[in-house]
């Protein structure tokens, strides 16, 4: 199992453990998990993807990074290739980026028109509402980093042949476009935040403590009391639900 300095009471295998029960409890219940997680390019989240599913049951689990829409795909109702990919019963889903490029790097790089994500913004509180109200858990995460701090990752990726991989075309734009992201963001979670539907945000610059963050909300959200009964809740400086009032006082990077 993995070791890191704990920041509080809680190590990474405690929480690692306690997502272990979790699962053994939702293939029982047949409770139906969604995990989405954005953040800005670089902010964490493979790092995060990684460390809660180490040690869960591949088979129960999904990790869902689709590529680039195909020419057929592009045709068809926006949220249908995401639906296709909603879990079953036992089921535990993350989207690693999801329906949400629509509102980030759709907008920024203009891959969709104005209509169209106006219209996802529209829609997408809907989608969301009804996959609640038919019984999936869905847990919303932002990731968020400083500048300084994406530069620093960005520039690590593409001198670390380990890296090499997670290099993308999209990387080379991520800094010269910074404002442009961050009010594409401002704009998608003010839209997509909703009482059914939540927007969590986690400052990432510390990679530990944002992955720990994740794993002790994720819990706090669907787990059952019984094994979320001891574990901490999210530091709040670290990760708190999201308000506007976090754009002012740059919580959320600027």
């Amino acid at each position: 199992m993995a070791h890191d300095k704990d920041d509080g009471l809680d190590t990474l295998e405690t929480l690692q453990l306690a997502l272990v029960r979790l699962q053994m409890a939702a293939a029982q219940s047949g409770e139906r998990i969604v995990l989405v997680l954005e953040g800005r390019d670089g902010a964490g989240k493979d790092g995060a993807i990684k460390r809660i599913i180490e040690h869960m049951s591949v088979r129960a689990t999904r990790v869902v990074a689709l590529p680039k829409p195909s020419d057929r795909e592009r045709t068809q109702w926006y949220f249908q290739r995401y639906v296709a990919h909603l879990p079953a019963a036992g089921e535990f889903v993350i989207f690693n980026r999801s329906w949400y490029n629509r509102a980030g790097v759709e907008v920024v790089m203009g891959f969709s028109t104005p209509a169209e994500q106006a219209e996802f913004l529209r829609d997408a509180p809907d989608l969301e509402r009804m996959l609640v109200e038919s019984g999936i858990k869905l847990v919303k995460i932002w990731l968020d980093i400083s500048k300084d701090e994406q530069k620093e990752r960005l520039d690590a990726r593409r001198t670390d042949p380990l890296k090499a991989l997670k290099v993308s075309d999209m990387d080379a734009v991520a800094q010269a476009k910074w404002d442009d992201y961050s009010a594409a963001r401002d704009t998608m979670l003010a839209r997509t935040h909703s009482p059914l539907a939540p927007w969590y945000c986690v400052r990432a610059d510390d990679k530990k403590k944002a992955r720990k963050a994740i794993i002790r909300h994720i819990l706090h959200a669907v787990a059952p009391p019984e094994i979320v009964h001891g574990i901490e809740r999210p530091d709040p400086s670290i990760l708190f639900p999201f308000e506007m009032a976090a754009v002012e006082d740059e919580r959320l990077s600027r």
